[in-house]
C-alpha cells in the first residue's frame, strides 16, 4: 500500500492524533524518550506531569514548532515532519504564555487575526463565531490591555478556536486564574468539545484534569509513564484522585530506575 492511501486511511480513521515512538533531544540531552500514544476524534486528552516532564515540548512538537529528532506524529493523518503546512491548517495551538495585541479591542483583535484565515463574508462569520466564544459582552470593545486574566484567556481561546480546527493544543490553560474564571474556562473547553472539536491540553491541576479529560496521559522524565482514564487509573492505584495517582506512578517509576 503507498504513502497516499496509508495516509488517506489515517485521515478517515477514529484518530485525530497519533504518536509513534516520539524523541526530542537537544544536543547530549534527550527531552522526549520515545513516545507513543493515539487521541481519538472528539476526545479530550490530557497531558500531565511536573516541569520539565516532557509536556510543552511535546505539545510543540504537535504543533510543528518543534522538529521531532526521531519517530512520527500524525494529525488527522497528515505527517507534521513531512507535511507540517497542512498539519498548521487544521490545528490550533494555544501556549501558556500568549498574549494578544494590548492596543487593540477584543473585537478588532478577533476581526484582525481572522483575516489571516479568510475573507469577505466568510471572514465576518468567523469573527463573529470568535466573539461569540468569548463571550465577552461590552467588555469586547473594550481594550486588551483592560482585560483581567480570565477575559483575556477567553479572548485567547476564541482567536485559537474561531478557524475551526479539527485538533485544538492548549498548554496549561488555566494557569494563573482564580477558582471562578478558572471554572469558566474549563467550561467553555467543554463546550469546544462538544462542537466536535478533539482538544489535547496540558495542566498540573489534577483536579481540572480529572473533570475535564476522556483519558490522560502522565509524563516523567520525558517518559509516559501512565495513561488510561482518570477512573481507570484512580481504580489501579486505589486512590481518591488523581494528584495521589500521579504522586504513586512517579515513585514507582523511580524505584524501577
Amino acid at each position: 500500500m503507498d504513502n497516499g492511501t496509508d495516509a488517506a486511511e489515517g485521515r478517515q480513521s477514529e484518530y485525530a492524533l497519533v504518536l509513534d515512538g516520539v524523541r526530542k533531544s537537544y544536543g547530549n540531552r534527550e527531552a522526549v524518550h520515545g513516545i507513543s500514544l493515539a487521541v481519538r476524534k472528539g476526545e479530550v486528552f490530557g497531558l500531565i506531569g511536573h516541569n520539565g516532564a516532557g509536556k510543552t515540548t511535546t505539545l510543540r512538537m504537535i504543533s510543528t514548532i518543534l522538529r521531532i529528532t526521531s519517530g512520527s506524529i500524525q494529525v488527522c493523518g497528515y505527517d507534521v515532519a513531512t507535511e507540517p503546512d497542512k498539519v498548521r491548517e487544521i490545528i490550533s495551538y494555544l501556549p501558556e504564555d500568549a498574549g494578544a495585541y494590548k492596543d487593540l479591542t477584543g473585537r478588532a483583535y478577533l476581526d484582525f487575526i481572522s483575516k489571516f484565515y479568510t475573507s469577505g463574508e466568510a471572514q465576518k462569520e468567523m469573527c463573529g463565531r470568535g466573539m461569540e466564544i468569548a463571550d465577552l459582552g461590552e467588555r469586547i470593545d473594550s481594550k486588551v490591555d483592560t482585560y483581567s486574566k480570565g477575559m483575556m484567556r477567553r479572548l485567547l481561546i476564541a482567536r485559537a478556536v474561531m478557524p475551526s480546527p479539527k485538533l485544538a493544543i492548549m498548554d496549561e490553560v488555566t494557569s494563573g486564574l482564580d477558582v471562578i474564571n478558572a471554572y469558566e474556562i474549563r467550561e467553555l473547553i467543554r463546550d469546544i468539545a462538544n462542537s466536535g472539536v478533539t482538544v489535547v491540553m496540558s495542566s498540573h491541576n489534577m483536579f481540572e484534569v480529572d473533570m475535564l479529560c476522556d483519558r490522560v496521559a502522565m509524563m516523567d522524565h520525558g517518559n509516559i509513564i501512565l495513561m488510561g482514564t482518570p477512573e481507570e487509573l484512580k481504580q489501579k492505584y486505589n486512590a481518591e484522585n488523581l494528584e495521589e495517582v500521579f504522586v504513586k506512578a512517579v515513585k514507582n517509576n523511580e524505584r524501577s530506575h
